[in-house]
């Protein structure tokens, strides 16, 4: 799996894009707006897109999905069920950060714990994360040792837990029994800031380490 990440909108989110080499069949995950840019790296890199994901219903990290699906023809998979209320709330959410105005949303495919998706015949499993928001998930490709965490977990930091239905105890839980179980190795991709790795994390975040 190759993968690229592309930092959007002014809270520089980590929209990503995920790749299966051979094939050039491609997701994206987390498209929160500058449609055009991700259209760009899109055809810049020859992809072929078959869906979008979603970790979590907060504008930054959705607000360019109806539109891309829309030119992609593609659907949207993710969150967890649990984010319907954020997602239903898109238009409030754009006229409170200053987004382009957004239509409520519902995915084609509401996802939970266990479930997988797959990008052209990778597959990833799929962890319900909350926390940060109730209805968040992860997506952990297991063959390369990666995992797109969302706002979970970041370099340094975690997930903000006071938005509505935020819920610290239950993020803290969501990274040390869900994430760092996977392995010392792993690199995440955080919704902002940079790569780091869950050992790196369990040794020296402050919020959670050992």
């Amino acid at each position: 799996m190759e993968y690229a990440i592309l930092p959007v909108t002014p809270f520089e989110q980590n929209c990503s894009l995920l790749w299966e080499p051979e094939s050039r069949r491609a997701a994206v995950v987390d498209p929160g707006g500058d449609v055009e840019e991700i259209l760009a790296a899109i055809a810049a890199r020859g992809l072929r897109v078959e869906k979008i994901l979603l970790t979590h219903g907060h504008i930054d990290h959705v607000g360019g999905t109806a539109a891309l699906a829309r030119r992609l023809s593609v659907p949207v998979e993710g969150p967890q069920r649990e984010d319907a209320f954020w997602l239903n709330a898109l238009p409030e959410q754009c006229r409170m950060f200053g987004f382009p105005d957004t239509a409520a949303l519902k995915p084609d495919r509401w996802l939970e714990e266990g479930d997988t998706v797959t990008v052209g015949d990778e597959t990833l499993e799929v962890l319900h994360t909350p926390g940060h928001t109730p209805g968040h998930v992860c997506f952990i490709h297991r063959p390369s040792r990666l995992a797109i965490v969302g706002d979970v977990l970041f370099a340094g930091s975690i997930g903000r837990t006071d938005f509505p239905r935020g819920d610290h105890a239950a993020l803290i839980r969501s990274i040390r029994a869900k994430l760092f179980p996977l392995g010392d190795d792993y690199v995440f991709i955080p919704g902002h800031g940079p790569l780091s790795t869950f050992g790196a994390e369990r040794r020296g975040n402050p919020f959670v380490a050992d």
